[in-house]
């Protein structure tokens, strides 16, 4: 039988213009001055680095570190056509904490966090590496040929709870009053700013480029749909999808990725946690493979939530749109970022710029399946 193709519908974009060894000097020299005698060695960007904030690993040469693996974030480099146009990197660190003090989520224990952007040329914390695994974004971990994909049924539904869980115990552990600098500017509700801050992020996207009508649509469609009753605010980790949780076989290790923590109803976790795999399903079943349509199914993973926190999920076609749209003005500004590179031209018609665009335009006319 021939094999399946492989997706590639557009190629990889860069994710840093930085030079490794010269940030590899910079950083001995930072650890050198908080440890002396301290060496920064095997200092590594990942393969798998994301387009927002990077990721370096190394490990700490010292009689008595405090930790001997560590990854650091470092805030975009300001020259590289960031993804997002502030990235606050005491933000992140201070969610961090707060999670860590506050629930039993397993998150990397932080150490240290620089806000003087010279040592490194931009803000950046430095906390433990969690040794383990991560479900892969390339190739999705929804296609053939990787661990998650090859695991057992109920493997995969041993790790579907426990994700599923870790939503559950951030939202009931973390004191609301605690996370308040997390609310967002403006009036009205935490769903209100929520949406708002997605208006203006929108409205830098694509500032002096071409407007997109499917996502200005989605805005639409999304005041038509507004909850009547938008529930319980929470601290919300905003970029809740199983790639950003390194596993011990199949339980979580280390939740990662906080730049997106805001305050905002249970359910805009909910809608992006199940969003984002059906985003990778349909990719996957558009090149012609099986995918994992069983796995993080809406109906079980609302149905879990609600076992678990007493919570039953509503307004969830709000919200999974709400995921939907909130990748749309993301992906459209990672395109618009292939295109400053010289990696892509911009089509007639922007809205093909979205990967997803089909399902987008799909849930603005009622009409996506689950």
């Amino acid at each position: 039988m021939a094999e399946a193709p492989r997706p590639s519908p557009r190629p990889r974009p860069r994710t840093t213009t930085r030079d490794p060894e010269e940030i590899a000097r910079r950083l001995t020299a930072w650890l050198a001055a908080r440890l002396p005698g301290a060496e920064a060695v095997d200092v590594r960007v990942p393969a798998s680095n994301g387009m927002s904030s990077e990721t370096l690993l190394f490990d700490i040469e010292h009689p008595e570190p405090p930790l001997r693996a560590c990854a650091l974030r470092l805030a975009a480099d300001p020259a590289a056509y960031t993804v997002f146009p502030v990235y606050d990197m005491p933000r992140q660190y201070r969610v961090m904490r707060l999670v860590a003090d506050r629930t039993d989520v397993p998150v990397p224990r932080v150490l240290w966090l620089e806000e003087d952007p010279g040592p490194l040329g931009a803000p950046f914390f430095v906390m433990e590496r969690v040794e383990g695994r991560v479900p892969p974004d390339v190739m999705p971990y929804t296609y053939e040929g990787n661990w998650l994909h090859a695991a057992s049924g109920a493997e995969r539904e041993r790790l579907e709870a426990a994700s599923v869980g870790l939503l559950a115990r951030l939202h009931d552990q973390v004191p609301v009053k605690e996370a308040g600098f997390l609310a967002a500017p403006g009036a009205g509700s935490p769903l209100r700013r929520h949406v708002e801050a997605q208006r203006t992020y929108y409205a830098w996207v694509v500032d002096g480029l071409s407007r997109s009508p499917l996502i200005e649509d989605a805005f639409d469609r999304l005041d038509a749909l507004w909850p009547r009753d938008e529930g319980e605010t929470v601290l919300s980790w905003g970029d809740a999808r199983i790639g950003n949780v390194v596993y011990d076989g199949f339980e979580p290790a280390a939740v990662l990725d906080w730049e997106m923590a805001a305050l905002g109803p249970r359910e805009v976790d909910l809608g992006w946690m199940i969003y984002l795999h059906r985003f990778f399903q349909d990719l996957t079943e558009s090149f012609g493979q099986h995918g994992l349509p069983g796995f993080l199914r809406r109906d079980r993973t609302e149905a879990r939530y609600a076992e678990l926190t007493g919570h039953t999920p509503r307004d969830m076609d709000f919200h999974i749109l709400y995921a939907a749209l909130r990748h749309a003005v993301v992906m459209l500004r990672v395109a618009y970022r292939q295109v400053h590179f010289g990696e892509s031209d911009v089509p007639a018609d922007p809205d093909t710029l979205i990967l997803h665009h089909d399902s987008l335009r799909a849930m603005v006319q009622g009409d996506y399946r689950d």
